[in-house]
């Protein structure tokens, strides 16, 4: 059972005079009035009443007031709190006449339900931690963030790499006439040599031909002069003849190689070879920028699968309002993060957290609701009661959404004795007396 202030009494507590208040169990209750009328007041009574003298006025006595502040709330569990004397002691008074003190009121009063600014106005990263830690899935979030991070990290660094593999490769020139290796000049020289020893033995045939030539021309000579010797020089005739057929068969298949081709490739062998490296260059730039964009891709996958972790999380986590989740350590409600929210519904947003941190806290403290125009005022007072919530809160307003009105100090509308003025020289004791009838 969630526990709400029934009634509050409050006298001589910063400017107000003295008011008393029965605010609605569930919704909102307005308190209006002009500027400097003593709203505020109201609410950080109650919050020195309930959360300690660190919320204590630094100037409690109401001003030009010779009697002392006296506050008393009547809570719904039956305990009764009141603040008075001199020292405004703190008095806790349970049902059965039990006296507690400041610890017992702590055990189910929290601290932004009567300090709501110091929530709202914390940083984004602060507000998504404290739902983060009341539902219990802090560590393994941030553990997932971070593991996030670290492969956004290496993803960014690898996309980095592939875009400079990718410029460098398309800046590079490429040649289509350039053979796939470098030209070693050794290796052309070696070949050139080898083609002018090869020819080099063809001259020696031709000059062997040349040679057989004159033999036989002259062996011929010499069978006219040599008739005694013709048999020998006959023999030696067809011998010779034979050797010249064969020989000027193979000098008829020989073929010149030329070794231009070499000659220009030697002369030409620091462009050939720029032109290869550029060509390799420019190959690799491109299998290198392919390969890190697989890795790009891959990390992106594995992002994709923490964040798919990270909403299942969450999605599986006991939120306490439909549409509240967190997103990069973010508050994020029906899409909007907290920058983008409108007032109301970072209210709504504050008031289930805060209510989430202590379930028996029932209530809470708003401060200048005059932001808010009467609809978005009536849609937030409906979702408080349908929530079961007890919300007591100011507005600049006199109009007719105002529970009570504030001037001067006092209720609006609320006849007032002046016993709580003439007491000024009476014993701290006595109290403030209200007529009958009054609110």
């Amino acid at each position: 059972m969630t526990i709400k202030i029934n009634k509050l009494e409050i006298e001589n507590v910063k400017r107000v005079k003295a008011v008393k208040l029965e605010p609605s169990s569930a919704g909102l209750t307005l308190v209006g009035g002009r500027n400097n009328q003593g709203k505020t007041s109201v609410l950080d009574a109650i919050a020195w009443a309930l959360g300690g003298n660190k919320y204590r006025p630094s100037q409690a006595n109401r001003e030009g007031s010779m009697v002392a502040p006296y506050l008393q709330l009547t809570l719904s569990n039956g305990l009764v709190v009141e603040r008075k004397g001199k020292n405004s002691d703190l008095k806790v008074i349970d049902p059965n006449g039990q006296k507690g003190g400041q610890q017992l009121l702590d055990s189910f009063v929290e601290e932004l339900a009567i300090d709501l600014p110091k929530f709202m106005n914390a940083t984004n990263k602060e507000k998504a931690n404290i739902l983060l830690r009341i539902i219990g899935v802090g560590e393994q979030l941030h553990a997932f963030e971070k593991q996030e991070q670290e492969v956004y990290s290496r993803r960014h660094t690898i996309g980095q790499i592939a875009d400079q593999k990718a410029k460098f490769a398309k800046e590079q020139p490429y040649f289509t006439d350039a053979p796939k290796e470098p030209v070693s000049a050794s290796e052309l020289i070696s070949q050139q040599q080898e083609i002018l020893a090869r020819n080099g033995q063809n001259q020696m045939k031709r000059q062997r031909v040349t040679q057989i030539q004159a033999e036989f021309e002259q062996q011929g000579r010499e069978v006219v002069r040599l008739t005694a010797i013709l048999n020998a020089a006959q023999e030696k005739y067809t011998q010779l003849q034979t050797d010249l057929g064969i020989a000027q068969k193979d000098a008829l298949d020989l073929k010149d190689e030329s070794t231009s081709e070499l000659e220009n490739n030697i002369s030409h062998i620091d462009e050939i070879n720029r032109k290869v490296r550029a060509n390799l260059d420019k190959d690799k730039a491109e299998t290198d920028a392919s390969d890190y964009r697989v890795q790009y891709d891959q990390l992106s996958a594995q992002i994709n699968e923490i964040r798919q972790q990270k909403a299942e999380l969450l999605n599986n986590a006991n939120l306490p309002l439909e549409g509240l989740s967190v997103d990069d350590g973010e508050l994020v409600y029906n899409g909007q993060r907290w920058d983008n929210m409108s007032g109301s519904d970072q209210l709504k947003v504050s008031t289930s957290i805060v209510r989430k941190l202590k379930p028996d806290c029932g209530f809470i403290l708003l401060d200048k609701l005059e932001q808010m125009d009467l609809q978005t005022l009536n849609e937030f007072g409906a979702w408080l009661e349908q929530e079961g919530l007890q919300a007591i809160a100011t507005r600049v307003s006199t109009g007719d959404e105002c529970s009570i009105i504030i001037e001067d100090g006092y209720v609006a509308g609320q006849e007032q004795t002046n016993a709580a003025e003439s007491a000024a020289a009476a014993p701290p004791a006595e109290t403030k007396t209200w007529k009958a009838g009054e609110f």
